[in-house]
């Protein structure tokens, strides 16, 4: 059995971007971060960025363009994909970028009054967008570890089985 699955919960770079396909297709470009911390073998804190390119096709891009904004928070399921191009100098050219599945929003930030709760925030490729009181929103404050023991969180390499 094969899996190629990605969740990440990070922060938009920037404004969503979308365009159309030649064949009328709508399609969002979204780039987001994500960070990693840790503690090195010399106690110190360390932190470090991931940033990510996300494609969000038809209706689920058009609600990310909608809602998201930079700086906001949200959560991306999908898939990786890799794709492959020759540049104007004729090389070949490949990126790597997530294909959003599905998607939910942040907390809405202090001062936003364009609307109390956004009406689609978990949207799916295969599903309609649901009613207002089943939308998901990720709480800013909550741990990512929620329900994770804390002896599971420090797994040391010689813990593993292989």
């Amino acid at each position: 059995m094969n899996l190629n699955r990605v969740i990440l919960i990070g922060r938009l770079t920037q404004e969503p971007e979308t365009r159309s396909t030649a064949g009328g297709q709508s399609v969002t470009t979204l780039s987001m971060a994500t960070n990693r911390a840790w503690t090195n073998q010399s106690g110190q804190k360390q932190e470090a960025s991931e940033f990510h390119r996300v494609v969000a096709w038809g209706r689920l891009g058009e609600i990310a363009n909608q809602y998201l904004k930079k700086g906001g928070l949200l959560m991306i399921e999908g898939r990786l994909q890799t794709r492959s191009w020759t540049d104007k100098t004729n090389n070949k050219r490949y990126t790597t970028e997530i294909v959003a599945e599905s998607l939910q929003l942040g907390p809405r930030t202090a001062g936003s009054s364009e609307f109390s709760r956004p009406p689609a925030v978990m949207a799916d490729v295969k599903k309609v967008a649901p009613k207002d009181d089943d939308i998901p929103i990720i709480d800013e404050n909550e741990p990512v570890s929620r329900g994770v023991e804390e002896d599971e969180i420090n797994i040391s390499e010689k813990d593993l089985p292989f």
